[in-house]
């Protein structure tokens, strides 16, 4: 387990850093064979680009790294579940493991609201490993939201 949280540490990093930016802090980590390939914070507005989540961008990231479009074997490390756009990418780059911190009721897309993954088109569904230091990941998004209330 601490290799995880180490995993999860540094997608919280992306997370405090998209916080920064007046982003929501998302921050999402992939590993291959332990070892950090990608990572990212959302930048949906700073890159005005919805599709810009933390999880799209890390997946970007870690395919131009391996120069190719399947992250077989690979695994996820967010600190929100993902939302079923994300989900979906999460499919379609085959990830092996998904670690996500705070459920995310509104517009999850893993456990909560479409569940992406229990789809029967769905044609990949990664070990999901949900709730990795959830208070945290939870108290860091009620946090940023508090401010612009």
């Amino acid at each position: 387990m601490t290799r995880f949280n180490s995993h999860m540490d540094a997608a919280f990093v992306q997370a405090q850093a998209a916080a920064a930016l007046g982003e929501v802090p998302v921050g999402a980590v992939i590993t291959l064979n332990g070892q950090v390939i990608a990572a990212a914070g959302n930048r949906t507005r700073t890159l005005n680009d919805p599709t810009a989540h933390a999880e799209i961008l890390a997946i970007r990231a870690a395919c131009d790294v391996l120069g190719q479009e399947r992250l077989t074997g690979a695994d996820l490390h967010v600190t929100l579940e993902p939302c079923p756009m994300c989900a979906g990418a999460i499919a379609a780059a085959r990830i092996a493991r998904l670690y996500y911190g705070a459920s995310d009721p509104k517009s999850g897309g893993v456990e909560q609201g479409a569940r992406i993954f229990a789809h029967p088109q769905c044609h990949h569904v990664p070990e999901i490993y949900p709730g990795i230091r959830e208070a945290q990941a939870t108290e860091l998004l009620r946090g940023f939201f508090a401010t612009r209330r």
